[in-house]
């Protein structure tokens, strides 16, 4: 039987719900969307989709495939590995349109895996549509993502959310709609799920019967979009706040969630300059070996090494000075643009610049202040928190 969520998928781009940035029709003054642009034209390129879940990214992929008239391909590469690209770049359907690969969770692929699909995308042996809920910057390789074009996609908002309720066909009331709207944050899957597997469970869609049917053990869902950004906040301010045992249990609900370790690794890293700083300098290098733990390890086991960071920076003294102060430099490099470097502290590589005073009385260890002349009296680290930094 025909899943309710693959029966109301849009077949075209005028059935999507959300994503206006990028496939608007346009107007005099609001140029069209560059992904209708593209769909249109049968515009063949690569790129990446990168949002959270249930937006739209497989849906799009399907939509621009088919306007193309392309020799199709989904893969996951939770699952996936060379040797379904190799039988993908072997098939002979691509004699009949162009060869796209649709690569869902592409940050799950490794190194080798990536350099690996580079060669097929970088001929055009191979046109690469990849989705990914991860910053592309950090997770694809730099060769790859300079060969595809990223698009942003947005969290579906409640507007959205109840058009795309709607569309499921079921007579569901208001009390019910905002709650599996607040309790879906923003997944249409979820919602879609919740409402099929309530009415085969229940037959009627109440409030109560949702509630139920999304506690039921029968029923699983994808738990990397549901409390998302709620639950890295409190993990986070758990470890701020030097509460161990509320960041590692907020770890292990992100875990069993099924979040990326490599993501609460890097916020962990982020975490050891920004909150802990000189205050205890080996944090930052604690934050990287567990990093490099769960690169080379990963899950079940790298649990064990985020959680004995996590405990780590949780304990460690805090101190925001370092973070402060850099604040409060780009805070001022971007009000008041390139000042004039002093002279003394200029590079002096020709004579002409030498006869200028470039370097001229230059000391190592000199104790005059090296600032530009419009920002001599300010101070950027303040390590005293009774007297706060000059502004």
């Amino acid at each position: 039987m025909e899943p309710l969520a693959s029966k109301i998928r849009p077949k075209n781009l005028d059935d999507i719900v959300g994503q206006t940035h990028l496939i608007r029709k346009g107007a005099k003054s609001n140029p069209p969307g560059p992904l209708r642009v593209a769909i249109e034209k049968k515009h063949l390129f690569s790129f990446l989709l990168w949002g959270p879940p249930g937006v739209g990214k497989t849906t799009l992929a399907r939509i621009y495939a088919k306007a193309l008239n392309a020799d199709y391909h989904e893969l996951s590469a939770v699952s996936a590995g060379k040797e379904d690209i190799r039988n993908i770049i072997q098939s002979d359907g691509g004699l009949l349109g162009p060869r796209v690969l649709f690569l869902d969770e592409i940050h799950r692929f490794n190194k080798a895996q990536q350099d690996y699909l580079l060669p097929f995308v970088e001929s055009g042996n191979l046109t690469l549509i990849g989705a990914t809920t991860e910053n592309p910057s950090f997770e694809i390789i730099p060769a790859l993502l300079s060969r595809c074009r990223v698009f942003v996609m947005e969290e579906l908002s409640e507007n959205d959310m109840k058009k795309i309720i709607k569309r499921a066909g079921y007579e569901i009331g208001k009390d019910a709609i905002d709650w599996l709207i607040a309790m879906s944050c923003g997944d249409a899957r979820i919602a879609i799920a919740t409402i099929e597997n309530t009415a085969e469970l229940y037959k009627q869609i109440t409030l109560e019967n949702l509630k139920n049917s999304f506690q039921s053990k029968f029923l699983r869902y994808d738990k990397k979009g549901e409390e998302h950004f709620n639950t890295i906040s409190a993990f986070i301010k758990s470890m701020r706040a030097s509460q161990p045992d509320a960041a590692v249990y907020y770890l292990a609900r992100m875990i069993e969630a099924g979040e990326d370790p490599k993501f609460i690794a890097r916020r962990m890293v982020i975490f050891a300059s920004e909150d802990i700083g000189n205050a205890l300098p080996t944090a930052l290098v604690v934050a990287n070996a567990v990093f490099e733990a769960v690169e080379k390890i990963g899950l079940p086991e790298c649990g064990i090494n985020l959680a004995h960071g996590v405990i780590y920076l949780s304990q460690a003294p805090k101190n925001r000075a370092v973070y402060d102060a850099y604040k409060s430099a780009i805070e001022d490099a971007k009000t008041y643009g390139n000042l004039p470097i002093p002279l003394i502290i200029r590079n002096a590589p020709t004579k002409l610049m030498k006869n200028l005073g470039y370097g001229k009385n230059y000391e190592k260890y000199t104790k005059e202040n090296l600032l530009p002349e419009k920002l001599r009296n300010k101070t950027y680290l303040w390590v005293n928190p009774k007297k706060p930094p000059q502004k």
